[in-house]
């Protein structure tokens, strides 16, 4: 079994208990504890963490395109050990998700699965307002090691309607992922298109996620934002 935890808000903890696969952005190890000869590996996802040979090769063409594209390394731990792994001193967010529960992630923002997830990529059609905003990666529960790691630029904010069913509003460049169940809380497209826009005097702030009441959801955002969007402007 794979327990995951952050240490110090900055890097994330695995602790191992026998014999399990862990998949983590390439380059992020930084250490690793465990009694005698070292008993965990690593190796270089060639495709993609799809189970399925054809399933892979079609993912890895279609991450491309849409530019989700993540490079990821397989961790076999073979027996007790404790692992840690890190992304340039960025904050990490750990999720335990439940059986059918979906967080969808930027791919630039994931660190870290356990081999519990099903890991697909699922095209949003809305790369017109964020850079990343085309297609996002997702990653759905099925048992109790169903862990995911995310980074965030700076200490992540977490809003949830969950009990309030509020309203929620993001901005597309600061979201790091959103949590819900399978098929009911991607969000709608907010928009404050006017003249204004032609003529440069545009709010910067013209799309936004929302989630209404009937959608049950968490979004994490951090306090950063990607350069994305349309800008349109008369000079």
């Amino acid at each position: 079994m794979l327990t995951l935890e952050t240490v110090n808000e900055l890097t994330l903890k695995v602790v191992s208990s026998g014999n399990e696969v862990l998949f983590v952005k390439t380059g992020a190890f930084i250490a690793g504890d465990n009694p005698g000869p070292r008993n965990y590996r690593f190796e270089k996802v060639l495709l993609g963490p799809e189970q399925n040979l054809a399933q892979a090769a079609l993912g890895q063409l279609f991450r491309r395109a849409v530019g989700e594209n993540l490079p990821l390394t397989k961790v076999f731990l073979n027996g007790e050990s404790t692992t840690y792994y890190a992304n340039f001193g960025q904050h990490v967010v750990v999720y335990r998700l439940k059986s059918g529960e979906m967080i969808s992630v930027e791919s630039e923002n994931l660190l870290a699965f356990t081999g519990e997830c099903d890991y697909s990529v699922r095209f949003l059609g809305k790369g017109v307002l964020s850079q990343k905003g085309l297609a996002t990666t997702s990653l759905t529960g099925r048992g109790g090691s169903s862990y995911c790691a995310v980074l965030s630029d700076g200490n992540p904010i977490v809003l949830s309607n969950v009990i309030s069913r509020s309203t929620i509003s993001v901005d597309p460049d600061a979201v790091i992922c959103w949590i819900g169940r399978r098929g009911f809380c991607d969000p709608r497209i907010g928009t404050d298109l006017n003249w204004k826009n032609l003529i440069g005097q545009a709010s910067g702030e013209s799309y936004t996620f929302d989630w209404d009441g009937s959608q049950e959801v968490t979004v994490i955002i951090q306090p950063s934002e990607r350069s994305g969007g349309i800008r349109l402007a008369v000079d």
